[in-house]
């Protein structure tokens, strides 16, 4: 069985026990994290669910194994003629993790979602200036805007 997940907008092959470097995620060492973001689930048998974008109710979960640095690069501008040199070097923020399981997240981890209301600010805001043009007021306001035309 194996995933196709989604994280630091790169896309990573998992597998249970796989252990990658990721973009770097908040989070102690020895912390789970749940990658909510599955694109793809192949089974055991070969059986692979599509999502679109994601696949519903499916979640990779991982255990922080290290959090470090990578490899220095250096960033290096030339100007030639006009002797513009810049050198500057980068070292890019990773988390290593190792995938525990695959397969539906536990309830503490699923995410909550927010009702909306049914009469929200929105739908009070819409109904006054409806009640302002029925007084009148609205008509003052909309022949000064004309320029003075009759």
């Amino acid at each position: 069985m194996y995933a196709v997940i989604e994280s630091g907008g790169k896309q990573y092959r998992l597998g249970p026990g796989d252990a990658i470097s990721v973009e770097k995620i908040e989070g102690d060492v020895g912390q789970t994290v749940v990658f909510g973001k599955v694109l793809m689930v192949v089974d055991d048998e070969g059986s692979a669910t599509l999502g679109n974008p994601v696949v519903e109710g499916v979640a990779v979960t991982a255990e922080i194994l290290e959090h470090g640095r990578g490899k220095k690069i250096v960033v290096f501008k030339y100007k030639p003629k006009v002797n513009y040199r810049r050198k500057q070097g980068h070292r890019q923020p990773f988390t290593r993790v190792r995938v525990t399981a695959i397969g539906a997240p536990e309830p503490a981890a699923a995410p909550k979602r927010r009702s909306r209301k049914a009469a929200g600010p929105a739908e009070a805001q819409a109904t006054a200036p409806v009640d302002a043009q029925a007084s009148g007021e609205g008509q003052a306001s909309a022949e000064e805007g004309k320029g003075g035309e009759a």
